[in-house]
């Protein structure tokens, strides 16, 4: 290992290499490891609409706008908005500023079905959901179940209902949803070498045969991701890691092996380079029109992007091949629609109602106790294993229904009769985040409360008489 003053040590053979490839640009490229690496955050368009909220937080965090990310900003380290009330309430995600481009060259639009194949931990994945907008399908899949849950409980607090997140191997994924999706997104596991300046462990973890086996392992997924794609569908490649191997190398031998796909020629975007297909042996010409960040010319770290698109036309959405696919067993229990109505009637507003109206007849699922809408457009899920499927509506008791945190992240306050409200600021706000019990001075006859960070739902508490019962999460308490 070798250090730079005033950055981290890195690996000998990296730099060797990284020398051989940047010629000139090295030290400035090496002199960038003595920087700190840029930190940013992704508003959340299912709960803030733009306009003056966009301008409010932008003001309030003191935020920049990240070149190649719509709803994507820079802050300074100093602002630590993870600590603040909204980051609870999914208002914001912090997330890579690099990490963000990839979702943007996928492109995804409402209604239309959309796989991450590699989702954890659910940046890339609430991205997609804000660019869906609540039409169309997300499947979102993690492969590691520790890793799952966490990209399930993220997608829970961004406020996401039509993602249904999946702890499968892309094979088995492969054979059910063959032909399936509009546009895949594969942010492929990797060397990291595109994060050495923030993550020692990938620093310490590296070696030339590391590098070769991630290379044969993104082949692999690539290959699978393949047969889910729609023809004329869109697929966006995407790693961290500066390697030629895992890069430029893993798309050639993608296109060599799938003859119909080809390297889509976007445009230019601002803030990323072009790829390099002279550091591929064989490498094809149109390795050219692929993306490269360096974090020596970018606020952000290393990452290499890829738009593959399929030949073909592409079908409408929610097409044949969603069609065909075997429909979920939806639930015909009157007991459970009862009791689940019963709530609904008792909690939502004629807005709140009308989201729903549609549910007893069509899309509710039950899991064991807990009761789940499936987004419109999701085959059977009998086989695979589901985290999340779709919006977790919350849990059937003997004679009565206990809503979730999802659903209460999930609503607005326009569309629940009884809600209460308290500046982020608020010493209310930090207890009610702590799991204590709250007084209230509106008097409402009891039942369930929307609880808000300002305008954003951030949870539930229960009203008997002038006591707010917190049923915030006891693992998502904050100790102070």
């Amino acid at each position: 290992m070798e250090e730079r003053m005033g950055g981290p040590k890195l690996p000998e053979g990296f730099l060797v290499r990284m020398r051989g490839l940047l010629g000139e640009e090295y030290e400035e490229f090496l002199n960038g490891y003595g920087r700190e690496n840029a930190q940013g955050l992704r508003l959340n368009p299912l709960k803030v609409s733009g306009g003056w909220e966009s301008q409010r937080l932008t003001e309030e965090f003191g935020l920049r706008k990240v070149p190649w990310a719509r709803e994507g900003y820079y802050f300074d380290r100093e602002m630590r908005p993870g600590k603040h009330p909204f980051h609870d309430a999914g208002v914001f995600y912090i997330q890579e500023p690099s990490a963000m481009a990839a979702v943007e060259l996928l492109d995804p639009v409402p209604g239309e079905l959309v796989l991450d194949l590699c989702a954890a931990p659910g940046g890339k994945t609430t991205q997609i959901a804000g660019h869906l907008l609540g039409e169309g399908l997300l499947v979102s899949n993690e492969i590691h179940p520790a890793r799952a849950r966490i990209l399930s409980q993220n997608v829970e607090r961004m406020g996401v209902a039509n993602a249904v997140v999946t702890n499968q191997e892309p094979d088995s994924l492969a054979r059910r949803f063959g032909g399936f999706f509009d546009k895949i997104l594969v942010d492929a596991p990797c060397s990291g070498e595109g994060m050495f300046r923030k993550d020692q462990e990938a620093r310490e973890q590296w070696n030339p045969e590391n590098v070769a086996m991630c290379a044969r392992r993104q082949a692999e997924v690539l290959d699978q991701a393949a047969k889910m794609l729609k023809p004329g569908g869109r697929l966006v490649y995407s790693t961290c890691t500066f390697a030629p191997e895992e890069n430029e190398g893993t798309v050639s031998g993608f296109l060599r092996r799938n003859p119909e796909f080809s390297v889509e020629r976007t445009k230019g975007v601002k803030g990323l380079d072009r790829g390099r297909p002279e550091w591929t042996e064989g490498g094809h010409e149109e390795l050219k029109y692929t993306f490269r960040i360096w974090p020596h010319r970018a606020e952000g770290e290393g990452h290499y992007l890829a738009v593959l698109r399929k030949t073909g036309e592409r079908d409408t959405l929610f097409s044949a091949a969603g069609r065909k696919q075997k429909m979920p067993s939806y639930i015909k229990d009157r007991q459970v629609i009862k009791l689940w109505r019963a709530f609904a009637e008792d909690t939502f507003t004629r807005e709140g109602l009308e989201i729903f109206d549609s549910d007893a007849q069509n899309h509710l699922v039950l899991f064991g106790e807990q009761l789940y809408r499936i987004p419109g457009g999701m085959p059977d899920y009998q086989g695979l294993r589901v985290l999340r499927a779709g919006l977790h509506l919350g849990t059937v008791k003997k004679n009565r229904f206990e809503p979730s945190h999802g659903l209460a992240l999930y609503l607005k306050k326009e569309q629940v009769k009884r809600w209460e409200s308290r500046d982020a600021a608020d010493p209310d706000m930090g207890a009610y985040l702590r799991g204590e019990t709250l007084r209230t001075e509106e008097r409402r006859g009891g039942g369930w409360v929307l609880m808000l960070a300002e305008d954003y739902s951030v949870g539930w508490a229960k009203q008997v008489g002038e006591i707010l019962k917190n049923h915030y999460p006891r693992g998502l308490r904050r100790l102070s």
